[in-house]
């Protein structure tokens, strides 16, 4: 019977052996966090432990993260009372599988100064919460890591998913190493092995991850030092780093020597710019974007630290690179994404894998991906576009996988070598030029407006419907310009309207922050009351 042993907790003070540690993991489906917790079991009872691992799912966060609670106790021949789950200001040792995980830890009173030990990946898995904003609604991980380091007694961060992916094993292992590493509990690096080899699995990879993980938690993994901007830009530009024919690396080697002649703050933007622009379509697509970047350039200077310059190499590239049927049927059938899709799903060589992709073309699309003519004419003829939308506007299934799907999409994304000539293009154009030129029209009278003018083109992304609805949000905070015309705070309003169309899907609060706009008055004069 249990009271044959009298159970015992630790009583404040107690000694060493009669302590009971207490570690909790957080992680979601897919990162091993009940592998890890097995591990760090076998590791305490291998050492002359009593361990008891429990979790608990969560609901809260993508498909909920779970918690797993070990706690362990030096076996003294009575049986220790182990609680279920962990309590605020309560557990020794907290592991979070991702860096947000670690800050809701924190939320959650488990992590205190005085006494836990939190090790945490620094690499970021989006939550929900910050996928469905239209605009960049990732939270800071500057501002966790400054929190974590105030609320912990030891903070260990660093990206155990990139060390783990390179070792070909799974995030758990890297953290049972930096867990190893930190020597927040008192077992050898042999001990932890031991486990990890006891499981007959991936052995070989989980220990490299393992090994990895533990140098770098005990810093003997060099810190990466960010080099120079100018270094950047000189390393980038080698020819070392871009292979194929001969006319085409000459090609390439011109564009990137207009590079080098520009100023030297926005080179790495010009140059990444560049990059994106030739791969989505040719070097003579780059040569395009390098000569509308002059007309920013011409019109900037050293003064204003070339801002103006480098958000039109940002915006350019991307305006210029908008997402059409060529651009997604491109990049489904590249040997990067077979290669990428393979390694995330862990699929072993020589097995085969079975992609299903989802496609839902719309009228416009189909328009869009016709000769400029033939499209137009479908588009100006309602009754022959509603007749072909209703064959066309409904929802596929493509089999990658299988040759008849690969070459379908194989022959769309061949198409790019007619862009130019399709009717999509010659609409993206002519929008990029009105509003490109809008921008620096603006930049005599007001460099600030131009610049949040530029920044205005984050609002447009995507396709279809998304393409539609992001399109109609740039177009009403630009539409205000003639009511701010001469105001000093022209830019500010152009920026909280754009701030707010980002995070509002619908548009509600933009709607309302328009109306604001059109109530104000002129511009009150200096001095005036």
């Amino acid at each position: 019977m249990l009271d044959a042993v009298p159970p015992f907790r630790a009583r404040p003070g107690a000694q060493g052996d009669e302590r009971v540690i207490k570690l909790a993991v957080l992680a979601v489906g897919g990162q091993g966090g009940g592998v890890l917790a097995d591990w760090i079991t076998d590791v305490a009872e291998r050492n002359g432990y009593v361990a008891q691992s429990t979790s608990v799912a969560g609901v809260a966060q993508r498909t909920g993260a779970t918690i797993y609670y070990v706690e362990m106790a030096r076996d003294t021949g009575r049986l220790p009372v182990f609680a279920l789950s962990p309590s605020q200001g309560d557990v020794d040792v907290l592991i979070a599988a991702e860096l947000m995980e670690a800050g809701r830890a924190i939320i959650r009173g488990f992590v205190t100064p005085d006494r836990t030990t939190l090790i945490a990946s620094s690499h970021r898995i989006a939550a929900v919460s910050e996928k469905i904003e239209p605009g960049d609604g990732r939270a800071s991980s500057s501002k966790v890591h400054a929190t974590a380091e105030a609320a912990s007694k030891r903070f260990i961060a660093f990206d155990m998913e990139k060390i783990a992916a390179d070792n070909g094993s799974m995030i758990s292992a890297s953290l049972l190493g930096a867990l190893a590493g930190s020597d927040a509990l008192p077992f050898t690096r042999e001990s932890y092995e031991q486990a990890i080899g006891a499981g007959g699995r991936g052995v070989k990879a989980s220990l490299a991850a393992f090994g990895a993980a533990f140098d770098r938690a005990r810093g003997a993994a060099a810190p990466v030092s960010k080099p120079s901007e100018p270094a950047i830009v000189e390393s980038a530009l080698g020819a070392g780093r871009v292979s194929g024919p001969q006319s085409l690396l000459q090609g390439w080697q011109a564009l990137a020597a207009r590079i080098d002649l520009m100023p030297v703050a926005m080179r790495d933007m010009a140059l990444r710019g560049l990059r994106k622009v030739v791969d989505y379509q040719d070097i003579a697509y780059g040569r395009e974007y390098l000569d509308r970047l002059d007309n920013a350039i011409a019109l900037d200077g050293a003064g204003h630290g070339h801002v103006l310059s480098i958000a039109a190499a940002k915006h350019l590239a991307n305006a210029m690179c908008y997402d059409d049927m060529i651009r997604v049927a491109d990049l489904k059938t590249r040997s990067t994404r077979d290669k990428r899709v393979r390694r995330e799903v862990g699929v072993k060589d020589g097995s085969i894998l079975q992609v299903t992709e989802y496609f839902h073309p719309r009228i416009e699309e189909f328009c869009g991906t016709l000769p400029a003519g033939l499209g137009s004419y479908i588009e100006n003829r309602p009754k022959l576009a509603a007749f072909l939308d209703r064959r066309i506007n409904h929802g596929r299934r493509i089999r990658t996988d299988s040759f008849a799907g690969f070459a379908a999409l194989w022959f769309i994304g061949g198409l790019r070598r007619w862009r130019r000539r399709l009717l999509r293009h010659q609409v993206e154009l002519a929008h990029l030029e009105r509003w490109y030129a809008l921008a620096l029209s603006h930049v005599p009278a007001d460099y600030g407006l131009a610049i949040e003018i530029l920044n205005c083109r984050r609002l447009i992304k995507g396709y279809s419907d998304t393409h539609v609805r992001a399109q109609s949000k740039f177009d009403r905070v630009l539409s205000v310009l003639d009511l701010l015309k001469g105001r000093a705070d022209a830019a500010d309003w152009i920026r909280r309207l754009r701030e707010v169309a980002l995070k509002d899907e619908k548009g509600d609060m933009l709607d309302g922050a328009l109306k604001t706009v059109a109530t104000l008055g002129p511009d009150p004069a200096p001095g005036t009351p």
